[in-house]
């Protein structure tokens, strides 16, 4: 067979004879072969063509999502795909009824959504906000009218399958298909992370080809194209390669637009392209070598920008909140946490009775630890030798009364609103997360609470900047959840938020540099629950003429915190939905 395809006839000139059935079986089937085979090496290389994710993803999200909800010209269901199964005699349940009146109806198949599944998804999509910088407006890629997702581009597809579309499914389809859906999902976000585990690379690729089993068994045979028959190889590719964002097209296909925005002659864009990009780089060589300052590269470490975005409003503030908003400040302080260990002794020896009672020691600190340790960094002042830093001694004297308040703010290259401002912005940023090291009691008589790291999940209230004199602090009042009944994770791994129960009304404050950004999606089968998602982490601001045109923060995280597994889908459905609805065709 080989010796045959290297002497078969190829191009434009050599065309192919008719195909005389199967008899004719050992010709080849291809139209071309590449002049990369005359290579002498091209035939040990073990990877010859580095497969685009972007597009890949691209193309399965298209297809995926003109399949579920039946989008003319883009679904992979149809009476051709109808007319194939019945030729190949299979579920002969989906077979059209050809001689009905003047408008054929197909039986709604396992994978068709109903009108109000249609209804429900594009609705979730349609009330979706998400951060700044975090995507495209999923609002404005929505048509209520038609029921379907218009003008997405690359990016869009990549967040709709990273995170957002398994939470807009969660109530639609019979579970078995909504699994399989969610794990193909799910194998996006694990093979686009920035760093694996080679270990977990066979789990990854065993848990593909199960999911691919999966949609087999619910999705019709043409839905199976060359794109969806690629994610097999993905696997592969990155142990012999590396993580994928080395060789996806996001950062080339960015660079095209900054390509185009050298042209200034139609006429002559490539003349235009190359002549810019000479200018440009003799001056930034001119630049790196005259400059003191560095003006290219990446930064070694992450930037630590924190300013203001909005006016200040100063109001007086005393009272328990002030009290609160000082004490996190000194619990966030490195530098005191020899003080916290010097007052509770202190504690202990004042009051033996209570040695033993950790949550009343605990309650008591919190209490009295500000002045406390006012008076003792004085005494240590008092002493001609101290070694007491410029931090401690301001931070110990306390902040002043009158506090800055803020609307919004960025915060090491984020930016964050308080919940009145998102309220009447078109993004989503008052979403906060916090782990945290928390005294946990059983019940108010636990006199033995256990210390244990603790996820708060909540939304800024206030953004107030305490003023230390020679520091300036931004803390975030939030409101949080309550964690015992308040937070909770599905069978699925998605980790629900009710925001109406407020909890943790004693430890409101929390320093804005220790908070990470979510955002929350209304969960679409109970609107008292959101559902938590995070957004991509940036390593390092890529700015070029003031908007992100180099590498684009795909690395997501997953919207569940498990791969669902085979045995959640598992159950006995028919091929047809029970719903007595069908899909009306035009003969």
């Amino acid at each position: 067979m080989e010796k045959e395809v290297l002497v078969w006839p190829f191009g434009k000139k050599n065309l192919r004879p008719p195909y005389k059935g199967d008899e004719d079986e050992s010709r080849p089937c291809w139209k071309k072969k590449s002049i990369f085979f005359e290579l002498e090496y091209w035939k040990f290389l073990h990877v010859r063509h580095c497969l685009d994710v972007m597009h890949i993803e691209k193309n399965v999200c298209d297809s995926l999502l003109g399949t579920l909800l039946n989008v003319p010209g883009k679904t992979k269901d149809g009476i051709k795909a109808r007319l194939d199964l019945v030729e190949m005699g299979i579920r002969t349940e989906l077979a059209p009824n050809l001689d009905g009146p003047k408008k054929t109806r197909l039986p709604l198949a396992s994978w068709n959504l109903t009108l109000d599944e249609k209804k429900s998804v594009c609705g979730c999509f349609y009330c979706m906000k998400v951060p700044q910088n975090y995507s495209s407006n999923v609002h404005n890629l929505v048509s209520m009218d038609d029921l379907r997702l218009n003008g997405m581009k690359s990016h869009d597809c990549h967040v709709l399958m990273q995170q957002l579309l398994p939470v807009a499914l969660r109530a639609v389809l019979d579970k078995p298909v909504r699994v399989a859906v969610i794990r193909l999902c799910l194998f996006f976000t694990e093979i686009c992370s920035k760093s694996f585990e080679v270990s977990k690379l066979p789990k990854i690729q065993s848990d593909i080809v199960e999911t691919l089993c999966l949609l087999e068994k619910y999705f019709p045979p043409s839905f199976f194209d060359i794109m969806v028959h690629l994610t097999i190889h993905l696997v592969r590719e990155i142990e012999l390669c590396g993580p994928v964002f080395y060789r996806w097209m996001f950062p080339f296909e960015r660079y095209m637009k900054v390509c185009k925005g050298y042209v200034r002659n139609r006429a002559r864009p490539e003349g235009c392209i190359a002549e810019n990009y000479i200018a440009e780089e003799a001056v930034e060589f001119l630049a790196e070598r005259l400059l003191l300052d560095k003006t290219i590269g990446i930064p070694k470490q992450r930037s630590k920008d924190c300013r203001r975005t909005s006016g200040a409003k100063i109001s007086s503030i005393y009272g328990g909140e002030f009290k609160q908003a000082h004490l996190c400040v000194l619990q966030n302080t490195e530098e005191f946490s020899s003080y916290f260990l010097e007052h509770m002794e202190y504690l202990k020896a004042t009051f033996p009775t209570f040695k033993k009672n950790k949550k009343w020691l605990k309650d008591e600190q919190n209490k009295t630890f500000a002045d406390w340790v006012k008076k003792r960094v004085e005494e240590q002042l008092m002493i001609p030798e101290n070694n007491i830093s410029e931090t401690v001694r301001w931070i110990a004297a306390g902040p002043c009364h009158e506090v800055a308040k803020f609307n919004s703010y960025i915060v090491d290259g984020v930016q964050f609103y308080t919940k009145l401002l998102d309220d009447v912005r078109a993004c989503q940023n008052s979403g906060v997360y916090l782990e945290a090291d928390t005294m946990v009691v059983a019940s108010a008589r636990d006199k033995n609470p256990k210390v244990c790291k603790l996820s708060f999940y909540g939304v800024v209230d206030e953004i107030w900047e305490m003023d230390y004199t020679r520091f300036m602090f931004p803390l975030f009042k939030c409101d949080w959840a309550e964690s015992s009944k308040g937070v909770k994770v599905d069978d699925l791994g998605f980790t629900l938020v009710n925001l109406n129960r407020k909890g943790h009304l004693k430890d409101k404050f929390a320093i804005a540099t220790s908070v990470h950004q979510i955002f929350y999606v209304q969960d679409p089968i109970d609107p008292m629950w959101s559902v938590a998602l995070r957004g991509p982490q940036r390593d390092y601001d890529d700015l070029v003429y003031g908007e992100e045109a180099g590498d684009t923060p795909c690395d997501h995280q997953s919207c569940t915190d498990r791969m669902p597994s085979v045995e959640n889908g598992e159950g006995e459905i028919g091929y047809v939905r029970a719903e007595n609805e069908g899909i009306l065709l035009n003969e």
